[in-house]
């Protein structure tokens, strides 16, 4: 069946120009504050290409199309691939010939590679939160940490908090079966207790040393704190992946108190990094990614 056009984005003509062309896209829902496009966007010129980034929006289309024929457009359309962000990071694998070992460790897809007649999925947020993580909280207590949300960026970002060394962490989500699957998941790559559904969201933060937000909660859209403020203490380290405010509630309220806090920025950043890569078989420039991300006015929605 055909797809409505509404969704597509304009195609700018670039024939006239002997740079190299990169199109890829960002798909997802309610994503018009995202600074991934003018990052990538950037750091193309910046390396002489000629790199059209463009935002497939699905907030306003009702009914939504298919995920499988939005690829099939998209790939028709010339596109080298396509960052996946919420809530399509999980759907879209079906519709995938290949999946990196990232993306099968972690069970979601945020970045889809066009080539060879083949689309082949990767997850680039679990080493941007790695290296987010890595840098923003180093020396901090690693012998429990609390998760919130076991969706697809929860599944990257507890992935990259065993890797990192947490000894014992503690998933929390709305959907109990799906905080099961994720730490059955977990157990088997990285061993017996490691990963287990939390009790009692009280009792969890009692043992945590560390609380992370990896839920929408918080979202410009969705405001408000993932758990009560009073079960934040100073004794915590709190990250957030959320960016979009970059000072979230939950920061605002962790930072109040004391704690060591990560914010969403840094895995926003290192996950274009690689997607960026990904896209071009070019390294990226950190640094002038961030710059980039820096630019943007508090509040900016573009």
């Amino acid at each position: 069946m055909s797809v409505p056009m509404h969704w597509m984005p304009m195609l700018i003509d670039r024939s006239d120009s002997d740079a190299p062309h990169v199109r890829v896209g960002l798909l997802g829902h309610g994503i018009s504050a995202s600074r991934t496009p003018r990052m990538h966007m950037a750091e193309g010129r910046a390396q002489g290409l000629v790199y059209d980034y463009h935002l497939i929006d699905l907030a306003d289309c009702t009914p939504a199309p298919a995920i499988g024929d939005i690829l099939g457009e998209i790939e028709a359309a010339g596109f080298r691939g396509l960052n996946v962000t919420y809530p399509y990071k999980q759907a879209v694998i079906a519709h995938l010939d290949t999946l990196s070992d990232n993306a099968q460790a972690v069970g979601a897809v945020n970045t889809v590679v066009f080539g060879d007649g083949a689309r082949r999925g990767h997850n680039t947020d679990y080493w941007g939160f790695a290296e987010s993580f890595r840098r923003g909280l180093p020396g901090v207590k690693r012998d429990v940490a609390l998760l919130i949300g076991a969706g697809g960026a929860g599944g990257a970002v507890s992935a990259a908090l065993l890797g990192a060394g947490i000894g014992r962490l503690m998933i929390l989500d709305t959907n109990p079966d799906s905080a099961e699957r994720l730490a059955r998941s977990l157990c088997s790559r990285f061993g017996p207790g490691r990963a287990e559904v939390a009790p009692e969201v009280e009792a969890a933060a009692a043992q945590a040393d560390g609380i992370v937000n990896a839920s929408p909660v918080g979202m410009a859209k969705l405001p408000g704190l993932p758990l009560s403020a009073s079960l934040v203490t100073p004794r915590h380290w709190v990250a957030d992946i959320v960016y979009f405010p970059l000072e979230t509630e939950l920061l605002a309220t962790a930072r109040a108190k004391g704690c060591a806090v990560l914010p969403g920025s840094g895995m926003a950043l290192y996950q274009a990094v690689r997607a960026f890569e990904l896209f071009t078989g070019l390294p990226a420039d950190p640094q002038r990614m961030q710059a980039t991300f820096d630019s943007f006015t508090t509040g900016s929605a573009t």
